[in-house]
């Protein structure tokens, strides 16, 4: 059963994990970044405490730990009970959800290990964008995706603006950095993947697009899209029809369309 904790003082250092989150959000690529995954709100948090990262310990008021109540009695780790203003001073801006939680980051398994048990991949070339980036995690998750690769040019999927827009669903889907290109194609291929890549250019429309077997799917970043080299190196190009001189869509958008339409609509 984890340990309620009521703190009343900003610079208690038990508090070290929540500080300044404004300024350093604790990525590892940032200096005094320590790599720590960071969930907001109770349904993302609620999706930590469920999911393999190791929880170090939560911060929040007394209102957000009663609605987690059940879920905190399944884990043992602090929680710090503070009030609103208390807690805005810790981690540097006013949080309206309340809570948040924080974990050590995981090994994941290699693009191989993924790619031999699952039927539908996202592949992810230079989506950089951390909104973007945790969107299209949250439409795998919600479309029956088995794993998203990430090959050149992907924002982190475990910064934490990236786990606030998945709604905590990276915290379970499988993902993995794919080499890429020539190496990436290959493993693709061996494990019987058929590639499709998602563009307005593409000769076929998405609805007129008829799969069977393994499916990989490519997915470009927003504005420039996959690279020439990426969908000379697909089986098949698709678009997505336009309207009224539009020229495409948001790429979580026209992602979760084309996730729709071409992996099994039936949940497990």
């Amino acid at each position: 059963m984890s340990t309620r904790i009521e703190v009343r003082d900003a610079d208690d250092p038990r508090l070290a994990d929540f500080r300044d989150l404004k300024r350093a959000d604790r990525r590892p690529d940032r200096p005094g970044g320590r790599g720590l995954v960071i969930a907001e709100g109770t349904v993302v948090v609620r999706r930590l405490l469920a999911s393999t990262y190791p929880v170090r310990a939560l911060i929040g008021v007394a209102r957000r730990f009663e609605e987690l109540a059940d879920d905190l009695a399944d884990v043992d780790v602090p929680y710090y009970v503070v009030d609103a203003e208390l807690m805005a001073q810790v981690i540097g801006f006013h949080l309206n959800r309340g809570v948040l939680a924080t974990a050590d980051r995981v090994a994941h398994p290699p693009a191989a290990d993924l790619l031999a048990g699952a039927r539908s991949v996202a592949v992810l070339e230079g989506v950089g964008d951390h909104e973007n980036l945790g969107s299209i995690f949250r439409n795998a998750a919600g479309l029956g995706i088995g794993a998203v690769l990430l090959a050149d040019g992907c924002a982190d999927p475990l910064y934490r603006r990236s786990v606030r827009v998945s709604m905590g669903t990276v915290l379970h889907v499988p993902f993995a950095p794919l080499p890429w290109l020539d190496e990436g194609v290959d493993l693709l291929r061996r494990n019987g993947f058929q590639l499709i890549a998602l563009t307005p250019a593409g000769e076929c429309r998405l609805a007129d697009t008829r799969v069977s077997g393994r499916v990989a799917l490519l997915v470009g970043s927003e504005g420039p899209g996959l690279t020439d080299a990426a969908m000379a190196a697909a089986d098949l190009r698709v678009r997505i029809p336009m309207h009224r001189g539009i020229d495409s869509l948001n790429v979580a958008t026209a992602a979760a369309i084309a996730f729709a339409a071409l992996t099994d609509p039936d949940p497990d």
